[in-house]
């Protein structure tokens, strides 16, 4: 850091041969760190421009020694500008309940033993939000850059004077800008109602079912509490599945998806999948199933794979028309097969006979609470279902290793494609 402040303070003018001087706020000089002698060694000197968030430095003075381009875009201020200027001038921090921030933390007359103030949202003087994060640097007092005990800063209603110990010898502001949070706290906030929504029916019907069988229960036949309770034992898988949804969103997120590999048939999964399917009611004419030969031994997460697979057909037969074709074959994860090389990896191709996903529109496909629109619909639409089914299946198959597509299917419709590693029994 004392060679990031000298490559900024040094564009100040100085007389020859003497060391720099500043007033303190109170009118006292200060003396300040001299500039290093001879040639800076290669990769010890850090440039405040290069840094990727907003820096400001202060020194003991509470004067700008270094102002950053990415600070001087957050601010809107210019760097040539500043520099020398008092910092709680130049960027008079506020509270979201517009408090003082310099006045209620008062960094240059607090206690000694601070290090630093954890990130925390302030806004500038017109209204702008950003994440400021705040160290000191300290040193025993006399040593480097205090010299003479004078005040460190303009008297700001505080009582003067420093306490005995470690005296300040540089603030270090770190800014960044606010936007990225915004969007993910819209995001979850989203996810937050999507929950709720999706919560509410399932969780309505079984609690009117429930209420009524308990309250009128001998004035309905068998076959009408059987469809009651089937209807109620269908909404707890469905609240179910949505809880399941929602812990594996959390696990991508936090980087925290674990993979338990064994030995796993793919094409029987598949199958497994599809006669699921058709013991639910759908027609067992809609589905293929092609295996080509040569497919690797395979050490996948079972039940992950199921889900990978379950997710895509539902999205096959939800959104897409006509036949929907598996087709599971060998792969390598780089480049084209060569001679004599084997397969390395298993793709997975679950294609269907609708319009297909325009290309504007595939980037988008794997994004959170994307929804496609239903097969027969004439209007955009949600399409059923809370929009994190292709975002998991993207998690779960990167979790493996692997990668997943989407693209325009041979013969038409969506297909969409994962490889995933073989992997290996130790993995």
């Amino acid at each position: 850091m004392d060679e990031l402040i000298s490559s900024r303070a040094s564009s100040a003018p100085q007389p020859a041969g003497t060391p720099a001087k500043r007033d303190t706020a109170n009118g006292q000089v200060s003396g300040v760190s001299p500039l290093p002698d001879g040639p800076v060694p290669i990769g010890s000197l850090v440039f405040a421009d290069e840094l990727p968030d907003g820096v400001v430095v202060a020194d003991e003075a509470g004067r700008i020694v270094v102002f950053n381009r990415v600070a001087a875009r957050l601010t809107g201020l210019d760097p040539a500008e500043v520099i020398g200027k008092f910092v709680f001038d130049v960027i008079p921090l506020r509270d979201a309940e517009g408090r003082d921030w310099w006045v209620c933390a008062d960094p240059y007359h607090g206690l000694p033993t601070r290090t630093r103030h954890p990130e925390r949202s302030l806004y500038l003087a017109n209204g702008t939000e950003i994440l400021v994060s705040i160290g000191y640097v300290r040193e025993p007092r006399g040593a480097g850059g205090v010299r003479g005990g004078g005040q460190p800063a303009r008297e700001r209603g505080v009582p003067g004077g420093r306490p005995p110990g470690l005296a300040l010898r540089r603030l270090v502001i770190s800014l960044r800008g606010a936007k990225q949070r915004e969007r993910l706290e819209r995001s979850r906030a989203e996810l937050v109602s999507t929950v709720a929504h999706e919560l509410r029916s399932p969780l309505t019907s079984v609690k009117g079912f429930t209420a009524t069988l308990l309250n009128k229960w001998g004035r309905f036949t068998d076959d009408q509490k059987r469809v009651m309770l089937e209807t109620v034992n269908a909404d707890a898988d469905r609240v179910t599945r949505l809880i399941t949804e929602l812990l594996d969103v959390s696990r991508i997120e936090s980087g925290r998806m674990e993979v338990h590999r064994q030995l796993v048939d793919v094409p029987d999964r598949a199958r497994r999948i599809v006669a699921g399917r058709v013991a639910a009611g759908d027609a067992e004419d809609r589905f293929r199933l092609d295996v080509l030969d040569g497919l690797p031994e395979t050490w996948l997460d079972a039940d992950k794979i199921d889900q990978i697979l379950g997710n895509l057909v539902e999205n096959a037969v939800r959104h897409g028309a006509g036949l929907v074709t598996i087709v599971v074959e060998p792969a390598r994860l780089e480049g084209e097969d060569g001679p004599g090389e084997e397969p390395d990896a298993v793709a997975v191709s679950v294609r269907d006979q609708g319009e297909g996903i325009a290309p504007d529109v595939a980037p988008r496909v794997f994004r959170q609470f994307w929804r496609g629109k239903p097969r027969g619909s004439r209007r955009g639409g949600h399409g059923g279902g809370t929009g994190l089914g292709l975002y998991i299946v993207k998690g779960l198959v990167e979790a493996h290793g692997g990668t997943i597509c989407v693209r325009r299917a041979p013969g038409g419709g969506a297909e969409f494609r994962f490889i995933v590693p073989a992997g290996t029994a130790a993995a």
